[in-house]
């Protein structure tokens, strides 16, 4: 079982692609998600969406990202911008009660029209580094 807890970053300033609500978004997941067999939002300030799947970490991430666009394009928002999925495991223990705890993935769903600008704007070769090839993920769904 594989579980991620979603946050999302919304690089995008366009009335074309507009905020997500996430209470629909974690319904609309579970419908385009074959492997996710559980799907709640929650109420913190930055983990968006609890998911429960059957599916490795990579085979998820790949999931959710193409999924994400397809939902985006579902409800007629402007899909030519790139989904991406940058995830890490939590190998320490988690605070009581966060929505994150240990073994678990925080993945950062980012949408954006310049990946590469934005993973070198936040050093993510640099927060990678020293972690366990096992232990992240980057996926990006490009448009096209």
């Amino acid at each position: 079982m594989t579980r991620f807890v979603l946050s999302h970053n919304l690089q995008i300033q366009d009335s074309a692609v507009p905020p997500l609500a996430f209470d629909a978004l974690a319904k609309a997941l579970v419908e385009q998600c074959n492997s996710v067999t559980a799907s709640e939002a929650l109420s913190h300030p930055h983990w968006k969406i609890s998911l429960e799947s059957t599916a490795t970490p990579g085979q998820l991430a790949e999931e959710i990202s193409q999924a994400w666009r397809k939902i985006r394009a579902d409800q007629g928002h402007s899909t030519d911008h790139a989904v991406m999925a940058l995830g890490g495991r939590k190998d320490s223990e988690g605070t009581p009660g966060a929505p994150l705890q240990q073994g678990g993935w925080g993945v950062d769903v980012v949408e954006t029209r310049d990946p590469d600008g934005f993973l070198q704007a936040i050093n993510w070769s640099g927060l990678t580094a020293g972690r366990p090839a096992d232990g992240i993920f980057q996926v990006i769904d490009r448009p096209g």
